[in-house]
C-alpha cells in the first residue's frame, strides 16, 4: 500500500485522542496553521475528524483503483454489488454516497464496460435492479481481496484494544444517526423504496 504514512499517523494520533478520556487537541506550530484559524477547533470537530480518517485510510486504496482504470464511485458500485447483487439504483446511490443521478451516469458508463447490466425486477418490471457481469463478478472479487488486505494493514497500526473497537463505534455511531444502510437484506428486501 502507498500510505501517506504522514496523514494515517495523524488520524490514528487523533483516533486515539477520540478514545481516551478528555482529549486534548494536538499542537499545530503556528508555521502550519492558517492565519486565522482557530487552533484547536478541527482538532475536536467530529466532521472533519471522519472526513480525515477517511481519507487516510482511502487514499493509497483509492489510488490502486484507478491504477486499475476505474473511478471511486464504480469501484463503490463493485463492493455494493459484491456484497448484495441485483441492488436498485436508489440503494446504490446511497451506499455510495451519491446522488441518484450521478448514479445512474456511473451505471450507464460500468454497462459500456460490460461491467454490470440493468434487468427488470421479477416482482415489479418498472424497476431495474443492477447485477454484475461475470468480468465485473471477477473484477469485483479481486478489489474487495486487496481492499480486505489494505483493511488489515490499516487496523494493525492500532493496538489490539483499539481495533477491537474502532469498527463497532463507528457502527454503533452510524445506527444512533439511522445512517447504517449496510444492514440491509438480500436484493428484493432491503428497501429499496429509499426514494
Amino acid at each position: 500500500m502507498n500510505y501517506h504514512i504522514s496523514t494515517v499517523n495523524n488520524y490514528f494520533e487523533l483516533v486515539n485522542m477520540i478514545i481516551h478520556e478528555k482529549p486534548s487537541p494536538p499542537q499545530v506550530p503556528p508555521s502550519d496553521a492558517a492565519p486565522g484559524a482557530a487552533s484547536g477547533f478541527l482538532a475536536d470537530y467530529l466532521p472533519f475528524l471522519l472526513a480525515l480518517a477517511s481519507a487516510a485510510a482511502s487514499d493509497g486504496f483509492h489510488a490502486f483503483v484507478r491504477s486499475r482504470g476505474l473511478r471511486v464511485p464504480e469501484w463503490r458500485v463493485l463492493a455494493c454489488l459484491h456484497d448484495c447483487d441485483g441492488t436498485m439504483i436508489t440503494r446504490l446511490a446511497a451506499q455510495a454516497l451519491m446522488e441518484q443521478s450521478a448514479m445512474t451516469r456511473v451505471i450507464e458508463r460500468m454497462e459500456e464496460r460490460g461491467l454490470v447490466a440493468r434487468r427488470s425486477d421479477p416482482r415489479d418490471r418498472r424497476r431495474a435492479r443492477v447485477h454484475l457481469t461475470p468480468e465485473g463478478r471477477v473484477l469485483a472479487g479481486d478489489l474487495v481481496a486487496r481492499a480486505q488486505a489494505d483493511d488489515a494493514e490499516l487496523m494493525a497500526m492500532l493496538p489490539p484494544e483499539q481495533r477491537d473497537t474502532l469498527k463497532p463505534l463507528l457502527c454503533a455511531f452510524l445506527a444512533a444517526q439511522n445512517r447504517n444502510i449496510l444492514n440491509a437484506g438480500p436484493a428484493g428486501q432491503d428497501g429499496d423504496d429509499l426514494a
